[in-house]
C-alpha cells in the first residue's frame, strides 16, 4: 500500500490501514531515521474516569464531601 505526502506535509494513510484503528484520533509517530512508526494513542484511563464522573453529575466538592465522610470516626 502506498500513503500520499501532500504539499501540506499531511500523510494520506489507505482506508485499509485507517480502518483498523477505528475511534483513534491521535497516532504517535517517531522515526529511527529510515522509517517511519505510527502508534495509535487510546484515551488514557484517567480521562475515562473523569469523562465518567462528568456524565455521572459528580463535581469535586462531591469527592472532598465523600473523602471528608470517609475519614470522620
Amino acid at each position: 500500500m502506498l500513503a500520499k505526502l501532500t504539499v501540506k506535509n499531511q500523510l494520506t494513510i489507505p482506508k485499509a490501514v485507517a480502518t483498523r484503528f477505528s475511534g483513534v484520533e491521535y497516532f504517535d509517530v517517531s522515526t529511527d531515521g529510515s522509517a517511519i512508526t505510527l502508534k495509535p494513542l487510546r484515551p488514557s484511563r484517567l480521562d475515562e474516569v473523569r469523562d465518567k464522573l462528568a456524565r455521572l453529575g459528580i463535581t469535586e466538592q462531591d469527592v472532598t464531601d465523600a473523602i471528608a465522610w470517609a475519614r470522620q470516626d
